[in-house]
C-alpha cells in the first residue's frame, strides 16, 4: 500500500446485498485501482439500511440486525491492510443507534430521497445523536430534500461538519443552495459525485464561487464511475496544489488523517 493517500473517493456505496449492481468490495476495488484511487469514504448501500420503496415503512429488529452486518462489513474491511483503504462510515436511520456509533467510523452517511421513509427528527435520540456527531467533528454526508437540509443546516446540527453531496443536487439544486449562501458556511462542504453527469459546468461554477478548499472528489459508485468523476476534476486544469486538495487533501482533513 502506498504510504500516503493521493486520491481519495469521498462517496462510495460498499455492502454485501444480494443482486446488482455488485457493491461488494472486491468489485470496487478494481475499478478504484484502475482509476488510479487510494481510498475511499464507504457507506452501506440504501438497501441494507432500510426500504425505500415503501414510504411508509417501519422500522424492525430484522431491519436494525441487517444494518449492523452492514456496518460490520466495513468495519472489517476498515482492520485490513487493503489498498485502497477504506474510511468507513456509520449510515444512520431511525434507531438512532448511539452505542453503534463506535470510535472506528471516520464519518456518518445521513440519507433519503422525497419519496422514501422519513427520519424522526423530532425523536430525543436525534438530539442526542447529532450532538455527540457535532462534538466528534465526524462529516456527515447529507443528502436529504431542501427543506430538511435547511432544517439540519439551521436548527438541528449548525455547527456540524456537512458534506453536501453532487454539488447540491439532490438537496434543492446547485443553484438554490447557492443563492443561500450555504456553501458559504465555515464547516459546509459538497462533494462531486455524480455532478459532471449531470450539470457538466457545475464543478467550474462551484470552484469559482468557493475554491478547491470547499469540494471533495467523490463517484457515488455504483451511480457513476469513480473513473469518469476523477477525471471530471483533472480534465478542470487546476494548479496541482488545488487539484491535490480537492482528490484527497480535504477528505483526509475532515475524517480526520493526514496519510495512510
Amino acid at each position: 500500500m502506498k504510504s500516503e493517500i493521493e486520491t481519495l473517493d469521498a462517496h462510495c456505496h460498499c455492502g454485501r446485498q444480494d443482486f446488482p449492481p455488485p457493491q461488494d468490495y472486491e468489485t470496487i476495488a478494481a475499478l478504484h485501482r484502475a482509476a488510479g484511487v487510494d481510498a475511499s469514504w464507504m457507506f452501506p448501500p440504501v438497501y441494507e439500511v432500510y426500504d425505500r420503496h415503501d414510504p411508509s415503512f417501519t422500522d424492525t429488529p430484522e431491519w436494525q440486525a441487517r444494518r449492523r452486518r452492514a456496518h460490520d462489513y466495513l468495519l472489517g474491511l476498515s482492520r485490513e491492510p487493503l489498498a485502497p483503504k477504506v474510511f468507513p462510515f456509520f449510515f444512520v436511520w431511525n434507531d438512532f443507534d448511539l452505542a453503534g456509533l463506535t470510535a472506528e467510523y471516520r464519518g456518518i452517511k445521513w440519507h433519503r430521497h422525497p419519496d422514501e421513509p422519513v427520519y424522526h427528527y423530532d425523536d430525543p435520540r436525534c438530539r442526542a445523536l447529532l450532538a455527540v456527531i457535532t462534538e466528534r467533528r465526524l462529516p456527515v454526508v447529507l443528502e436529504e430534500s431542501f427543506d430538511n437540509t435547511m432544517r439540519f443546516l439551521d436548527e438541528l446540527a449548525p455547527e456540524a461538519v456537512v458534506v453536501i453531496p453532487h454539488c447540491g443536487y439532490l438537496n434543492g439544486g446547485f443553484l438554490r443552495l447557492h443563492g443561500l449562501g450555504v456553501w458559504k458556511r465555515p464547516n459546509v462542504y459538497a462533494d462531486s459525485s455524480a455532478a459532471p453527469s449531470h450539470d457538466p459546468h457545475v464543478l467550474r461554477e462551484f470552484l469559482g464561487a468557493y475554491g478547491p478548499e470547499k469540494l471533495l472528489y467523490g463517484s457515488d459508485y455504483p451511480f457513476d464511475d469513480p473513473g469518469f468523476c476523477l477525471e471530471a476534476i483533472r480534465a478542470l486544469g487546476l494548479p496541482p496544489a488545488d487539484e491535490a486538495l480537492i482528490v484527497a487533501g480535504n477528505a483526509l482533513r475532515l475524517a480526520g488523517a493526514n496519510s495512510a
